[in-house]
């Protein structure tokens, strides 16, 4: 005799309460550029992977670089500003 098994699990999985809180979504919404900046990159990258990369595809790929730094920049300057939870005191 098989057993019966639920899908009560996967039914569950999405929930309304797995839904993300304000917190989680405010945070994603700080770290968008960065994504952002990212994709940039790796869709430079991408570009140049069957390929020789030429003058103008180095100049792409510099500047999503430039781009991705200066987002990860301004996100530790601006998380540097506010005050972290569990820090010591």
């Amino acid at each position: 005799m098989n057993p019966i098994v639920t899908v009560q699990d996967a039914v569950t999985a999405f929930a309304d309460f797995m839904e993300p809180t304000k917190a989680e979504l405010d945070a994603i919404e700080r770290e968008m550029p960065v994504i952002l900046a990212d994709v940039e990159l790796l869709d430079a990258y991408i570009t140049t992977l069957d390929r020789i990369p030429t003058e103008l595809d180095n100049r792409r790929i510099r500047r999503a670089r430039r781009r991705a730094l200066a987002a990860r920049l301004a996100l530790l300057n601006h998380s540097a500003g506010t005050s972290q939870p569990g820090g010591a005191a």
